[in-house]
This record gives C-alpha cells, sequence and structure tokens, in this order.
C-alpha cells in the first residue's frame, strides 16, 4: 500500500532510526492476513495519553522520494480532510519510522509530517464511522493520500475493501501535561479494568470498584484462543465527562489505566 521501505531507509539516515532487523521473504503485494479468522469487534481503542516525542522519525526536514517534508511542532488544532489508505502483511513486524514494530491488528497509523506519537481522531466521511489511532509511522508517499491507517484501523473504518476512502483526520492534544484521560470515541462506553485468567482475581478487582462505589461493575466470562478470560469492566456509561472522570478514579485505586471499550 506504500513505500515504507524507502521510509525506513532514509529515516535510518537522516532521523538515526534503529536499522531494520532481518525479516522473512516479503510477499509481492501487500494485503490482509491470509489465514485464519480476525474478530474486528475485539480490537481495543487505543487511550490518548500524553507522550514524549519519539527519539526516531521526528527529524525535520527529512526527505523521501525526492520530496523535503517537515515535521509539524505541535499536533495542535490540526485538522485535514483528505484520502485515507491502509498497509498490512507485507510490514507486519517491520520497524516504523519511530522504532516500534508495526503491529496490523493494532489502531496505528502513518502520517507525513505530525510528531510521533500523536492520536487522533479518524472519521470517514461517508459512512460516519470514527476510531481513534496512534500515529507512530511516516507516511503514505503519496500525492493524494494523508494518512495511512493499519489494516485493523481500515476494518474498523471501513475501507479495508475498497482500500481507501475519504476522512477527516483530527488530533487529540492536551492542556498540560499531567492530563491522559479523553472522551471516548462514541457513546455509551464501558471501561475495562482489566482482563484476568482466574476469576477469582477478576472478583476481587470488582469487588474493590465496587467499594469504592464505582459501577456499575460486571465481569464478562469470555472465551479465546488462549482459553478463559474474566474482563472486569464499568459501565455503561453514557456522558463522556463521567468516563473521563472514572478513568481518573480508577487510576487512583491502583488498577491501572482502564480502557475504552464499546458494548
Amino acid at each position: 500500500m506504500r513505500g515504507l521501505v524507502l521510509v525506513a531507509l532514509a529515516l535510518a539516515v537522516v532521523a538515526c532510526a534503529p536499522p531494520v532487523r532481518d525479516q522473512a521473504p516479503e510477499p509481492i503485494q501487500d494485503g490482509p492476513p491470509t489465514h485464519g479468522r480476525f474478530d474486528p469487534s475485539k480490537i481495543q481503542y487505543p487511550v490518548p495519553r500524553p507522550e514524549p516525542r519519539s527519539p526516531y522519525g521526528n527529524h525535520s526536514p527529512y526527505e523521501v522520494l525526492g520530496v523535503t517534508y517537515e515535521v509539524l511542532p505541535t499536533a495542535r488544532d490540526y485538522r485535514e480532510i483528505g484520502i485515507a489508505s491502509w498497509y498490512g502483511t507485507k510490514f507486519h513486524g517491520r520497524a516504523t519510522s519511530s522504532g516500534e514494530p508495526y503491529d496490523m491488528y493494532q489502531l496505528t497509523a502513518a502520517h507525513k509530517t505530525l510528531p510521533l506519537p500523536t492520536y487522533a481522531e479518524v472519521r470517514h466521511l461517508e459512512n460516519g464511522r470514527s476510531i481513534i489511532v496512534r500515529i507512530n509511522d511516516r507516511g503514505p508517499f503519496h500525492p493524494d493520500r494523508i494518512i495511512d491507517l493499519s489494516w485493523a484501523a481500515a476494518v474498523k473504518l471501513g475501507i479495508d475493501q475498497s482500500g481507501t476512502g475519504p476522512v477527516e483526520v483530527t488530533t487529540i492534544t492536551f492542556p498540560d501535561a499531567l492530563t491522559y484521560a479523553v472522551g471516548p470515541a462514541r457513546l455509551p462506553v464501558l471501561l475495562q479494568v482489566g482482563a484476568f485468567s482466574e476469576l477469582a482475581r477478576a472478583e476481587a478487582v470488582a469487588g474493590q470498584l465496587r467499594d469504592a462505589g464505582l459501577g456499575p461493575v460486571r465481569t464478562e466470562n469470555a472465551r479465546t484462543s488462549q482459553g478463559r478470560v474474566f474482563r472486569v469492566q464499568v459501565g455503561p456509561v453514557a456522558h463522556a465527562e463521567e468516563a473521563i472522570a472514572l478513568v481518573d478514579q480508577i487510576d487512583q485505586l491502583g488498577l491501572g489505566q482502564a480502557r475504552f471499550v464499546y458494548p
């Protein structure tokens, strides 16, 4: 779907990016997974939070395919309308421009000029679907495209079959360094506090939430390829402000950062 190999080589020189590890022979064409079933409803949305700039992939200016790009000094107040594309199996497991391995099953994306990492909401202008992605890569270096989505993000947004689609990209930024919780992508929303292999551990966490006056609390019993898992969730919550406050309250209980999931 895009020239990530050239990008990785260019950024390895100008941005001191880590070298790409040896890979098995790559497919001739990019595409979706060719084996097994994938349930997109199991994808968890990333929870936006302030992060330091990656030491890799933020060198500015940089040049790819004879074109010079300048990384924006900030992601604040950024909004753009254009065409989104996606990339998949050809790059799965390879180093992104930020040095992180590309995982086509996570909600990530590539952008030419936004700082790495940046969180953004991507809205499909035709079907109305909206997702949150974490931008950790550079691209797409194609003149009529503004963002390259992971395969999972393309599935959630509904462009995996068409290959491209019209979108609006709006960045998510923070008023200060201590703020990490933002509103969910849509409502109502559940806050998943944890997923446990043992029912006793899940019930203990659920009890801690109830004792703190948070709720409603539910324990979801699910079967996965790795066996049974017990997910502890709070909600559903109908208001964004309440969801944001719950993220902070759960963190203060020492239970970590809850994730937004959608019923």
